[in-house]
């Protein structure tokens, strides 16, 4: 009886970037924005060496565009990149926990939201601590959206900061 012997796997052979000439560049960009999802994602695997993301097409747009960029112009000089590392570390001090949080996404102090309803026209002021409304100071947009209509709203959706769900 002989045993057949089952093949070694190999190792898939190491992923080597190409070149991209600089004359090349301009090209390369102009031609993202015609070319098809599945063409994008094959040049993904090109450039990256990787499976693409299951993002959107413009997001594979914008990263291929930059990726080609940094091929034919070369990327981030090393002191550069330690030294945005550094400052990550500084601001979240190695935490992954601190990193993933959302940042403070108020609009910046001084910033007017204008919202016009039952044809009365309000007008809200971003302060560092909050926000006014008619003179007084609230700490939420919702807070002022229930003033101004009398039920709750989510803030940002009355002041159409963010998209409501039903627009989505």
């Amino acid at each position: 009886m002989t045993r057949t012997r089952k093949p070694k796997p190999t190792t898939p052979p190491a992923f080597t970037v190409p070149a991209i000439p600089p004359v090349d560049v301009l090209g390369r960009l102009a031609a993202l924005k015609t070319a098809t999802t599945p063409a994008l994602k094959q040049q993904w695997r090109e450039l990256f060496g990787t499976e693409p993301p299951p993002y959107n097409r413009r997001f594979l747009e914008s990263r291929l565009a930059h990726r080609v960029q940094e091929l034919a112009y070369g990327g981030l000089k090393p002191e550069t990149l330690a030294r945005l590392e550094a400052l990550g570390e500084q601001l979240d001090g190695g935490n992954i926990t601190v990193r993933r949080m959302r940042g403070d996404d108020k609009p910046i102090a001084g910033t007017q939201l204008i919202r016009e309803y039952r044809g009365v026209e309000h007008v809200v002021t971003v302060t560092r601590a909050g926000y006014e409304y008619a003179g007084q100071p609230y700490q939420s947009l919702s807070a002022i959206a229930r003033a101004i209509t009398g039920t709750r709203w989510n803030g940002r959706v009355f002041f159409g900061l963010r998209p409501s769900r039903s627009a989505a």
